[in-house]
């Protein structure tokens, strides 16, 4: 079983990103935030590896830039309803720390920010991971604020986009420029990924 990737960034897409390891190129599926902290292509990475393997679909490798997404992506994978895909989108809006956090809050809402997590998946993930040692770090508590104090400024999903683009080494104006013409057909609810996925689908014609 393959449990890390040391090499370089040969390829990606909105989905994965191709590890040459001494000439070997390892398919890996990430997340959007994880795509977007990768070095740019021809860059050395390392990553931290899941291996699955299923009879319909064969072996899939996932890819974490620290043991605690890994570890993360697997207690996320162990609650009823959540498989691969809606585990990387939970981790696409929340880090390891601020699910942590979210679950501490019981903040259902901030999980079902997660592209495919409706409320009730949402809340079955904060009632499940209660307890569970999701991150190592320190974990976003949420602590009350004091009256004047302003609120925590959440970055919207058209900003996320356009960070994970520019990660994937597109030019800042290109990034915004198809990030805003997908959020204009998308709507105000358009996620993270789907803006990106349609960044580069614009970016690719």
């Amino acid at each position: 079983m393959i449990g890390r990737l040391s090499g370089f960034v040969a390829e990606f897409s909105e989905e994965e990103a191709l590890i040459d390891v001494g000439g070997v190129g390892y398919l890996v599926r990430c997340g959007a935030r994880t795509l977007s902290r990768l070095p740019p292509l021809g860059g050395a990475c390392v990553l931290q590896i899941e291996t699955q393997w299923t009879e319909s679909a064969g072996m899939k490798l996932y890819g974490f830039l620290d043991r605690d997404e890994r570890r993360a992506f697997l207690l996320l994978q162990a609650i009823q309803g959540v498989g691969p895909k809606a585990a990387l989108a939970v981790l696409d809006v929340l880090p390891p720390s601020d699910l942590a956090g979210a679950v501490a809050r019981d903040d259902k809402a901030l999980v079902a920010r997660a592209n495919g997590v409706g409320p009730k998946l949402a809340q079955r993930i904060v009632t499940e991971l209660k307890g569970k040692p999701i991150a190592d770090g320190p974990v976003s508590a949420g602590l009350p604020r004091h009256e004047g104090e302003s609120a925590p400024v959440i970055p919207s999903a058209t900003g996320e986009a356009i960070a994970a683009l520019m990660g994937l080494g597109v030019a800042e104006i290109n990034a915004r420029r198809v990030v805003e013409q997908a959020a204009g057909r998308l709507g105000e609810a358009a996620t993270v990924q789907a803006l990106i996925k349609s960044g580069l689908q614009e970016l690719g014609r």
